[in-house]
Protein backbone atom coordinates (compact mmCIF):
# COMPACT_ATOMS: atom_id res chain seq x y z
CA UNK A 1 0.00 0.00 0.00
CA UNK A 2 1.43 3.19 -0.88
CA UNK A 3 0.97 5.74 1.34
CA UNK A 4 -0.58 9.40 0.38
CA UNK A 5 1.29 12.74 -0.27
CA UNK A 6 2.91 14.33 1.94
CA UNK A 7 0.41 17.21 3.26
CA UNK A 8 2.25 19.27 5.63
CA UNK A 9 5.82 19.58 7.18
CA UNK A 10 6.73 19.03 10.69
CA UNK A 11 9.66 20.22 11.35
CA UNK A 12 8.68 23.47 9.19
CA UNK A 13 10.51 22.57 6.12
CA UNK A 14 8.78 22.44 3.17
CA UNK A 15 7.46 18.96 2.34
CA UNK A 16 8.64 16.61 -0.28
CA UNK A 17 6.99 17.12 -3.89
CA UNK A 18 6.82 12.90 -4.09
CA UNK A 19 6.84 10.70 -1.35
CA UNK A 20 9.77 8.41 -1.04
CA UNK A 21 8.93 4.40 -1.33
CA UNK A 22 12.35 2.71 -0.06
CA UNK A 23 11.15 2.43 3.97
CA UNK A 24 10.19 -0.56 5.47
CA UNK A 25 9.43 -0.48 9.63
CA UNK A 26 10.73 -3.94 11.02
CA UNK A 27 9.52 -5.03 14.55
CA UNK A 28 12.12 -8.45 15.12
CA UNK A 29 14.35 -9.83 17.89
CA UNK A 30 17.30 -11.55 17.33
CA UNK A 31 15.78 -14.56 15.53
CA UNK A 32 14.48 -13.94 11.60
CA UNK A 33 15.28 -10.09 12.19
CA UNK A 34 19.02 -9.71 11.61
CA UNK A 35 18.30 -11.81 8.69
CA UNK A 36 15.09 -10.44 7.49
CA UNK A 37 17.60 -6.64 7.68
CA UNK A 38 19.98 -7.86 5.82
CA UNK A 39 18.00 -9.01 2.78
CA UNK A 40 16.11 -6.35 2.73
CA UNK A 41 19.32 -4.08 2.77
CA UNK A 42 21.03 -5.83 -0.24
CA UNK A 43 17.75 -4.98 -1.87
CA UNK A 44 18.01 -1.40 -2.09
CA UNK A 45 15.77 -0.55 1.30
CA UNK A 46 15.93 1.78 4.03
CA UNK A 47 14.85 0.30 7.60
CA UNK A 48 13.95 1.28 10.63
CA UNK A 49 13.97 -1.75 13.23
CA UNK A 50 12.60 -2.03 16.69
CA UNK A 51 13.85 -4.70 19.38
CA UNK A 52 13.19 -4.93 22.89
CA UNK A 53 17.10 -4.89 24.44
CA UNK A 54 20.65 -3.10 23.40
CA UNK A 55 21.91 -6.44 23.24
CA UNK A 56 19.41 -8.07 20.47
CA UNK A 57 20.29 -4.23 18.30
CA UNK A 58 23.99 -6.30 18.40
CA UNK A 59 22.64 -8.49 16.32
CA UNK A 60 22.00 -6.21 13.03
CA UNK A 61 24.18 -5.17 10.92
CA UNK A 62 26.00 -1.54 10.98
CA UNK A 63 24.55 0.52 7.47
CA UNK A 64 23.90 3.93 7.19
CA UNK A 65 20.52 2.99 6.06
CA UNK A 66 19.55 0.87 9.13
CA UNK A 67 17.87 2.56 11.98
CA UNK A 68 17.61 0.88 15.11
CA UNK A 69 15.17 1.91 17.93
CA UNK A 70 15.68 0.01 21.28
CA UNK A 71 12.85 -0.30 24.25
CA UNK A 72 9.16 -2.00 24.34
CA UNK A 73 6.36 -0.29 21.75
CA UNK A 74 4.66 2.30 22.85
CA UNK A 75 1.39 1.31 22.30
CA UNK A 76 -0.75 0.87 19.16
CA UNK A 77 -1.69 5.31 19.33
CA UNK A 78 2.00 5.89 19.56
CA UNK A 79 2.58 3.57 16.88
CA UNK A 80 0.01 4.46 14.71
CA UNK A 81 1.10 8.31 15.21
CA UNK A 82 4.39 7.68 14.11
CA UNK A 83 3.24 5.54 10.72
CA UNK A 84 1.06 8.61 9.99
CA UNK A 85 4.04 11.32 10.90
CA UNK A 86 6.38 9.80 8.48
CA UNK A 87 3.71 9.36 5.60
CA UNK A 88 3.09 13.40 6.25
CA UNK A 89 6.57 14.10 6.32
CA UNK A 90 6.70 12.69 2.63
CA UNK A 91 9.28 9.51 4.12
CA UNK A 92 6.38 6.37 4.27
CA UNK A 93 6.71 2.59 5.25
CA UNK A 94 6.08 0.97 2.92
CA UNK A 95 5.31 -2.14 4.78
CA UNK A 96 5.16 -2.70 8.79
CA UNK A 97 7.01 -6.11 9.19
CA UNK A 98 5.56 -8.19 12.53
CA UNK A 99 8.45 -10.50 12.89
CA UNK A 100 8.44 -10.86 16.43
CA UNK A 101 8.23 -14.03 18.55
CA UNK A 102 4.91 -15.99 18.00
CA UNK A 103 4.91 -15.83 22.07
CA UNK A 104 5.02 -11.99 21.60
CA UNK A 105 1.21 -11.63 21.47
CA UNK A 106 0.99 -8.17 22.94
CA UNK A 107 3.63 -7.00 20.38
CA UNK A 108 1.58 -8.52 17.68
CA UNK A 109 -1.87 -7.05 18.70
CA UNK A 110 -0.10 -3.83 18.91
CA UNK A 111 1.01 -3.88 15.41
CA UNK A 112 -2.65 -5.09 14.61
CA UNK A 113 -4.57 -2.18 16.54
CA UNK A 114 -1.46 0.72 15.03
CA UNK A 115 -2.85 -0.06 11.63
CA UNK A 116 -6.51 -1.40 11.52
CA UNK A 117 -7.49 1.31 8.96
CA UNK A 118 -4.36 0.01 6.66
CA UNK A 119 -4.60 -3.66 7.22
CA UNK A 120 -2.89 -4.23 3.70
CA UNK A 121 0.30 -2.14 4.84
CA UNK A 122 1.04 -4.82 8.25
CA UNK A 123 2.83 -8.19 7.02
CA UNK A 124 3.16 -11.09 9.73
CA UNK A 125 6.09 -13.81 9.46
CA UNK A 126 4.86 -16.86 9.75
CA UNK A 127 7.40 -19.04 11.52
CA UNK A 128 6.59 -22.90 10.39
CA UNK A 129 4.97 -25.83 12.65
CA UNK A 130 8.31 -28.19 13.46
CA UNK A 131 7.26 -31.60 13.64
CA UNK A 132 7.86 -33.07 17.26
CA UNK A 133 6.36 -36.32 17.43
CA UNK A 134 8.04 -37.13 20.94
CA UNK A 135 6.87 -34.21 22.52
CA UNK A 136 3.83 -33.90 24.85
CA UNK A 137 2.21 -30.94 23.76
CA UNK A 138 0.30 -28.06 25.95
CA UNK A 139 -2.24 -25.53 25.76
CA UNK A 140 -1.00 -23.32 28.46
CA UNK A 141 1.50 -22.83 31.39
CA UNK A 142 -1.00 -23.70 33.51
CA UNK A 143 -1.40 -27.10 32.19
CA UNK A 144 2.38 -28.11 33.18
CA UNK A 145 1.36 -29.37 36.92
CA UNK A 146 0.13 -32.57 36.40
CA UNK A 147 2.78 -33.24 33.74
CA UNK A 148 5.46 -32.67 36.44
CA UNK A 149 7.20 -35.49 38.37
CA UNK A 150 8.00 -35.16 42.30
CA UNK A 151 11.94 -34.33 42.37
CA UNK A 152 12.72 -34.63 38.72
CA UNK A 153 14.72 -32.08 37.38
CA UNK A 154 13.29 -30.09 34.77
CA UNK A 155 14.85 -27.16 32.31
CA UNK A 156 12.45 -24.13 31.77
CA UNK A 157 13.39 -23.46 27.97
CA UNK A 158 10.57 -21.00 28.16
CA UNK A 159 12.07 -17.29 28.26
CA UNK A 160 12.47 -15.19 31.76
CA UNK A 161 8.69 -13.42 31.88
CA UNK A 162 7.29 -16.69 31.99
CA UNK A 163 9.57 -18.34 34.84
CA UNK A 164 7.84 -17.56 38.17
CA UNK A 165 4.27 -18.96 36.29
CA UNK A 166 6.10 -22.12 35.26
CA UNK A 167 8.09 -22.61 38.63
CA UNK A 168 4.69 -22.60 40.18
CA UNK A 169 3.58 -25.72 38.31
CA UNK A 170 6.70 -27.37 39.77
CA UNK A 171 6.67 -27.08 43.22
CA UNK A 172 8.11 -30.64 43.51
CA UNK A 173 10.07 -30.70 40.83
CA UNK A 174 13.82 -29.15 40.93
CA UNK A 175 13.64 -26.45 38.05
CA UNK A 176 16.21 -25.14 35.92
CA UNK A 177 16.35 -22.13 33.79
CA UNK A 178 18.31 -20.96 30.62
CA UNK A 179 17.89 -16.86 30.25
CA UNK A 180 19.00 -14.38 28.24
CA UNK A 181 22.41 -12.82 29.46
CA UNK A 182 21.25 -9.24 30.52
CA UNK A 183 19.92 -7.69 34.32
CA UNK A 184 16.14 -8.08 34.04
CA UNK A 185 16.22 -12.01 32.59
CA UNK A 186 18.45 -12.93 35.88
CA UNK A 187 16.04 -10.64 37.73
CA UNK A 188 12.61 -12.21 36.69
CA UNK A 189 14.56 -16.05 37.45
CA UNK A 190 15.53 -14.90 40.47
CA UNK A 191 12.35 -13.71 41.55
CA UNK A 192 11.00 -16.82 40.03
CA UNK A 193 12.71 -18.96 43.12
CA UNK A 194 15.01 -20.43 40.98
CA UNK A 195 18.21 -20.87 43.07
CA UNK A 196 21.34 -19.38 41.50
CA UNK A 197 22.83 -22.59 40.99
CA UNK A 198 20.24 -23.41 38.91
CA UNK A 199 20.45 -20.50 36.59
CA UNK A 200 22.48 -20.55 33.49
CA UNK A 201 22.97 -17.04 31.63
CA UNK A 202 23.55 -17.25 27.72
CA UNK A 203 22.59 -16.93 23.92
CA UNK A 204 21.20 -19.58 22.43
CA UNK A 205 24.48 -21.39 20.49
CA UNK A 206 24.32 -22.48 16.94
CA UNK A 207 25.33 -26.20 17.72
CA UNK A 208 23.59 -26.86 20.92
CA UNK A 209 26.92 -27.16 22.88
CA UNK A 210 26.26 -24.92 26.09
CA UNK A 211 22.54 -26.51 26.19
CA UNK A 212 23.75 -29.99 26.21
CA UNK A 213 26.38 -29.47 28.71
CA UNK A 214 23.53 -27.95 30.81
CA UNK A 215 21.29 -30.84 30.28
CA UNK A 216 24.47 -33.01 31.51
CA UNK A 217 25.46 -31.06 34.55
CA UNK A 218 22.41 -30.59 35.56
CA UNK A 219 21.09 -34.13 35.25
CA UNK A 220 18.51 -32.71 33.56
CA UNK A 221 15.15 -35.13 32.59
CA UNK A 222 12.80 -33.20 31.25
CA UNK A 223 12.72 -30.01 28.84
CA UNK A 224 10.08 -27.78 28.66
CA UNK A 225 9.99 -25.41 25.62
CA UNK A 226 8.23 -23.31 23.38
CA UNK A 227 6.35 -23.72 19.93
CA UNK A 228 7.98 -20.93 18.74
CA UNK A 229 9.33 -22.66 14.96
CA UNK A 230 12.51 -21.39 15.14
CA UNK A 231 15.70 -22.37 15.36
CA UNK A 232 15.55 -22.47 19.53
CA UNK A 233 12.89 -24.99 19.08
CA UNK A 234 14.72 -26.55 16.94
CA UNK A 235 17.73 -27.36 19.13
CA UNK A 236 15.79 -28.17 21.95
CA UNK A 237 13.71 -30.88 19.67
CA UNK A 238 17.48 -32.23 18.73
CA UNK A 239 18.66 -32.49 22.21
CA UNK A 240 15.40 -33.56 23.54
CA UNK A 241 15.31 -36.73 20.96
CA UNK A 242 19.65 -37.52 20.76
CA UNK A 243 19.57 -37.58 24.99
CA UNK A 244 16.24 -39.60 25.28
CA UNK A 245 14.86 -36.66 27.45
CA UNK A 246 11.21 -36.04 27.63
CA UNK A 247 9.96 -33.26 25.73
CA UNK A 248 7.28 -30.59 26.52
CA UNK A 249 6.09 -28.20 24.16
CA UNK A 250 4.09 -25.37 24.88
CA UNK A 251 2.18 -24.60 21.93
CA UNK A 252 2.13 -21.23 20.30
CA UNK A 253 -0.86 -18.53 20.81
CA UNK A 254 -3.37 -17.92 17.74
CA UNK A 255 -2.64 -14.92 15.77
CA UNK A 256 -5.40 -12.94 14.94
CA UNK A 257 -6.98 -13.99 12.01
CA UNK A 258 -7.12 -10.59 9.98
CA UNK A 259 -3.12 -10.91 9.75
CA UNK A 260 -1.56 -11.44 6.76
CA UNK A 261 0.88 -14.06 7.58
CA UNK A 262 3.91 -15.38 5.23
CA UNK A 263 6.55 -17.84 5.58
CA UNK A 264 10.54 -16.29 5.01
CA UNK A 265 10.27 -16.55 1.44
CA UNK A 266 7.43 -15.49 0.81
CA UNK A 267 7.79 -12.51 2.77
CA UNK A 268 10.74 -11.44 1.27
CA UNK A 269 9.41 -12.16 -2.75
CA UNK A 270 6.21 -10.27 -1.59
CA UNK A 271 7.74 -7.04 -0.38
CA UNK A 272 10.25 -7.07 -3.20
CA UNK A 273 12.43 -4.36 -3.94
CA UNK A 274 11.75 -0.45 -4.17
CA UNK A 275 10.10 1.33 -6.46
CA UNK A 276 12.57 2.18 -9.44
CA UNK A 277 14.64 -1.01 -8.17
CA UNK A 278 14.19 -4.37 -10.08
CA UNK A 279 16.09 -7.63 -9.32
CA UNK A 280 19.60 -7.40 -9.27
CA UNK A 281 18.96 -3.45 -9.80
Amino acid sequence: MHAPPPQAALDGAPPLAFPRTDRLWLIAGTGEGPRLARVFLDRGWRLRVSVVTPSASRSYPEDPRLEVRVGALAGAAALRTALEEADLEGDPFQWLIDASHPFAAQVTATAVAATRDWPARLLRLERPILPAPMAIPLRQLSDLGPHVRPGERILLAIGARHLREASLQCAEAHPHGRVLPHPQALNQALRAGLPPHHIACCHPTADGAVERALCHRWGIETILCRQSGGHTEALWLRIASEAHLRLLLLRRPPEPAATRRLPFPELVEHVGWPMGRGKGG
